[in-house]
């Protein structure tokens, strides 16, 4: 019996990834659909064969610590956990007013859920980060990429990153100091450097598959504010099955420790191959 698990899958993408993964493991599994509103993830769940309802907000230790814990009681462990919860940015609100919610969802959501979860993972298990193709340090000034030496450091000094950076956002001192111009840029940079650290210290160590994924450009609420012409844009459904592949499918070592974009690694370092990189995700 396989359990999973996805974060933000209440609508959207991350409602296709759930309803996806639980037609491809069967009724034997169990898919978590996890979320913020109670009422919403429950009618989701509710349309999912096989899903269960889990309220889960990736913005809060505690609620992602009482949602490891129920799982945990329940099953004794999980299999699949897929992080795909994301706060969004808004065209009428500044990034300096932003940036500390972006944050706390987008990373800090993704290291709580590495650090609730994680332990949880039987061997075999698989923990996907669902970020953008922005996430590579090609996308940052070169004076910069020692903040992101992922053969090094620690979730935490992942952590300790990302919030410096959203106080020099908040300073308006973010420009200055050589950052880009948007907040998702370092962002979905320190999302794939979560995945990395999390894949160097445990993936071959417990048997797992560790890593980040960008579906491309999707049609969302999220995604729609940004772009005047979306004929290009993949349905959530469409997006979810390349994700949905790397869940389920065997298993490519290159991925692991990589971000992957429709079965093509993303390199990390600046002068490496990009793979394909035409879609952003929020």
């Amino acid at each position: 019996m396989t359990i999973a698990l996805v974060t933000g899958a209440n609508q959207g993408l991350g409602r296709a990834i759930a309803a996806q993964l639980a037609e491809r493991l069967g009724p034997d599994s169990t898919v978590y659909v996890s979320g913020r509103n109670a009422d919403r993830v429950r009618e989701a769940a509710a349309a999912i064969p096989g899903a269960v309802p889990l309220v889960l907000d990736v913005g809060s230790g505690e609620s992602v610590a009482a949602a490891a814990a129920q799982v945990r009681e329940r099953h004794g462990g999980i299999d699949l956990v897929v992080s795909n919860a994301a706060a969004r940015r808004s065209a009428d609100r500044s990034d300096a007013d932003t940036v500390r919610e972006f944050v706390n969802t987008n990373n800090l959501g993704a290291t709580r859920m590495i650090r609730a979860f994680g332990p949880l993972l039987r061997s075999g298990g698989r923990f996907v980060i669902v970020a953008s193709a922005f996430g590579s340090l090609r996308y940052l000034d070169p004076s910069l990429h020692d903040h992101f030496d992922t053969g090094t450091m620690t979730l935490a000094d992942v952590d300790r990153e990302m919030l410096a950076y959203a106080e020099l956002v908040e300073a308006g001192k973010d420009k200055t100091a050589g950052w880009p111009d948007s907040i998702n840029y370092p962002s979905k940079i320190g999302q794939v450097a979560a995945a990395r650290v999390f894949a160097r210290t445990d993936a071959a160590a417990r048997n797992l598959f560790i890593g980040a994924v960008c579906p491309g450009l999707v049609d969302t609420e999220a995604s729609r504010p940004w772009f005047t012409d979306m004929a290009q844009a993949q349905s959530p459904g469409e997006a979810a099955v390349d994700i949905v592949k790397i869940l389920v499918d065997p298993v490519n070592p290159a991925f692991i420790g990589q971000l992957v974009q429709h079965g093509v690694v993303i390199g990390w370092e600046a002068d490496s191959d990009a793979g394909p990189v035409q879609a952003k995700r929020r």
